[in-house]
């Protein structure tokens, strides 16, 4: 029996400097995206959440920028128990999504800091690709 792909976390070197901080995409995010064909930029403002639906086609690598403490929860598919982990924003992060698996991103932050992230899709945005399955 074939199991689900999982979530997987990977966990950026700042390649910066005195100006600012600075990453690549890992080699191995880009190879699990394929040909990349959408790319997003988005923020979270304090205690706000996006996602809480999964994707029918495609694979997406999402990339929260250092920044506020944030909380990313999934499942692993139709059936699987929901799971979440606390990051504390001082490390970038690439979060390897397989279709089909539900996942939310929340800032868990207060006051006024936002949370960046940007997604490297393997589709064409499409709103009709989400479907809802409530992780968080």
């Amino acid at each position: 029996m074939n199991q689900a792909p999982k979530i997987r976390f990977l966990e950026l070197p700042n390649n910066g400097d005195a100006r600012g901080f600075s990453f690549t995409a890992p080699a191995e995010a880009l190879e699990y995206v394929g040909p990349v064909v959408d790319l997003r930029l988005a923020s979270n403002g304090p205690g706000a959440m996006r996602g809480n639906h999964y994707h029918v086609k495609g694979r997406m690598a999402l990339l929260v920028l250092p920044g506020p403490k944030w909380s990313f929860h999934w499942d692993d598919g139709e059936g699987s128990e929901p799971q979440h982990r606390v990051f504390d924003g001082k490390a970038a992060v690439v979060v390897l999504i397989p279709t089909g698996a539900s996942h939310a991103v929340r800032n868990e932050a207060e006051g006024e800091s936002q949370l960046w992230m940007t997604t490297i899709s393997s589709d064409k945005y499409d709103a009709t690709d989400r479907r809802t399955r409530k992780v968080l």
